[in-house]
């Protein structure tokens, strides 16, 4: 008879703390979920709904602040006048020519000192960068052009606010299933968490591939340099490529199919 008691309030304290469980993964769940519905608009530039928490001076405030670390992390900036200037003319002429201008983002542009990590990234607020490594391999100047009008187009399709908002709601329904579920739980949604967000990186760059032969006709660049950037790219890679569906950029094939559409798409307007 006394066992029998016990077996039931162990019961009874298992049921009691399963409710709290899942009352705490409501709670945390939907706390997420609002927050990040709620904050909600339309990028004026890309006419695209997003959610962001920050604002525009917000990333130009990040931005400028990450400066110096991006630096230190590719060795500094590449020690030669004559190649900063290149890459500032061409930025600039991108920037001034097209809808980037009207942006209220400072756009400045760094020539990295690394020889080796072929790269170009953007940061928040339109500090834009790319490393000598892939600088030397390019063979013209609207290759450059290429490279930093895509490069642009992350600033001013704010894809990296939009991906901090991603990553605070995966972060927080990771929470609330770890309150609700445990570790194996949170480990299968941590996967399709990641997921998630390598799916909206492929099509940010996708965009910002758009963007960039925008920014690039808009300057008299020749667009179709662009597809000659991405054979850089994929000669860089060699056959080390993961498939594209684990990986947040896509495929360098699959991004020339959407250059040669948009290249079509703007010339018949």
């Amino acid at each position: 008879m006394y066992l029998c008691f016990a077996q039931n309030l162990i019961s009874m304290r298992r049921r009691g703390g399963l409710k709290l469980r899942l009352l705490l993964f409501a709670g945390i769940a939907l706390f997420s979920l609002f927050k990040y519905y709620s904050n909600s608009e339309v990028n004026p530039y890309t006419g695209k709904k997003q959610h962001i928490s920050i604002t525009p001076s917000d990333e130009i405030r990040m931005g400028l602040s990450s400066v110096p670390q991006m630096a230190r992390q590719y060795g500094g900036l590449y020690p030669n006048q004559k190649y900063q200037d290149l890459v500032d003319r061409v930025g600039n002429k991108l920037v001034n020519s097209s809808l980037a201008s009207k942006t209220p983002y400072r756009y400045e542009f760094h020539l990295l000192r690394d020889p080796q990590t072929i790269n170009a990234f953007a940061l928040p607020g339109g500090q834009v960068f790319i490393t000598y490594a892939l600088f030397s391999k390019l063979k013209n100047e609207d290759q450059l052009a290429g490279v930093l009008g895509h490069e642009i187009g992350h600033v001013l399709g704010r894809h990296s606010a939009e991906r901090m908002a991603k990553q605070g709601l995966t972060q927080g329904l990771l929470t609330a299933v770890m309150a609700g579920g445990g570790q194996d739980a949170a480990q299968m949604a941590a996967m399709i968490g990641n997921m998630v967000n390598m799916k909206y990186g492929r099509n940010d760059e996708l965009e910002s591939d758009k963007l960039g032969v925008k920014f690039m006709m808009d300057a008299g660049y020749r667009p179709e340099e662009m597809i000659e950037v991405m054979k850089i790219l994929k000669a860089s890679v060699g056959g080390k490529r993961v498939p594209e569906f684990q990986s947040t950029h896509p495929d360098p094939d699959n991004r020339i199919a959407h250059i040669k559409a948009a290249i079509k798409e703007y010339r018949d307007r």
